[in-house]
């Protein structure tokens, strides 16, 4: 399995919403804070958004989608000289887990769907994004991402058997299709000052050794060996990996194996010491020392723990 599908695979979707958005006229306003990431589509016309610490607002085309990371308060404008009112009173709940605003007319409209992600490797993943990942209209993931939003909406919509199961694997499409135009941007523009795993896959040496260690996390690998899948010398693997992914090589081999030892204490029935073999660790005491290290927990502390209570 490759390192996006590796970690995408151990996330569970808690909840879920959708919003719908029909605007005319001149219009702006302010959304707040929220967990979870947040999808949108630009289905009609043309707006601006603008999230709390981004430089500067970025401008939406018919087409356009979006995705935010983060749940940071942002606002949407139909001009950025009109000022910005409260969302919170225009809002009209159809559902429990569907929402439209409706306002001035249907100059502009957009669909979007909320998801709040459990899991281990949540911030793991979306910690080295940007904040925004705009996703223009003429890239191949935005067909699909429209498509996905407008079947997402249909399924809460419809209320059909099976919705909860369609509704997880659309928002993991609709998640590997915004990281794909993520890491496309980054091949073509470089990968600036970014760091983390992510950075990782969009650099065509590191990639090579990443996936290794993905594919085979029970494996002891070496510097060495993994210099030689990046076809660099050791020491400028070792520099390289630690400037590009923040961790040395082993450091992340380490906690890339804690992240899927959590997954497998939390969602299998696997002892504490066949999880540890599974895994390349020749002993139960060494594996729950690593995974108290970087878990914060020991092993059978995490299996019982509230999920909430683990993750903070």
């Amino acid at each position: 399995m490759d390192p996006l599908s590796g970690v995408l695979s151990l996330l569970r979707i808690r909840n879920y919403h959708s919003a719908t958005l029909q605007l005319g006229g001149d219009w702006a306003f302010e959304f707040p804070s929220r967990p979870g990431i947040k999808f949108t589509a630009v289905v009609k016309g043309r707006c601006w958004v603008w999230v709390k610490g981004e430089p500067a607002p970025q401008q939406l085309e018919q087409g356009d989608c979006f995705l935010m990371t983060r749940g940071e308060p942002f606002a949407l404008f139909s001009d950025l000289s009109v000022p910005a009112i409260d969302s919170a009173g225009h809002f009209q709940t159809l559902a429990a887990d569907e929402i439209a605003l409706s306002y001035g007319g249907d100059e502009v409209q957009l669909v979007g769907g909320r998801f709040d992600f459990s899991g281990v490797p949540t911030q793991f993943l979306l910690s080295t994004l940007p904040s925004l990942v705009h996703v223009q209209a003429s890239s191949p993931q935005a067909s699909i991402l429209r498509w996905a939003l407008e079947r997402f909406t249909a399924e809460l919509q419809q209320q059909r058997p099976g919705r909860s199961l369609m509704n997880e694997h659309l928002a993991h499409i609709m998640l590997v299709e915004v990281l794909r135009a993520h890491l496309a941007a980054l091949d073509r523009n470089g990968l600036d000052d970014g760091m983390g795993w992510f950075f990782g896959l969009a650099d065509r040496h590191l990639s090579a050794a990443l996936s290794a260690m993905h594919a085979e996390p029970a494996q002891r690998w070496t510097v060495e060996e993994l210099a030689r899948l990046a076809a660099m010398s050791r020491s400028a693997f070792a520099l390289r990996f630690k400037q590009v992914v923040g961790a040395a090589p082993m450091e992340y081999l380490t906690h890339w194996r804690m992240l899927l030892a959590g997954d497998r204490l939390r969602n299998s029935s696997d002892s504490v010491a066949t999880i540890a073999f599974s895994l390349g660790y020749e002993s139960e005491s060494a594996f729950s020392t690593a995974f108290k290290r970087v878990m914060a927990h020991s092993p059978r502390q995490y299996q019982r723990e509230p999920l909430a209570a683990a993750e903070a």
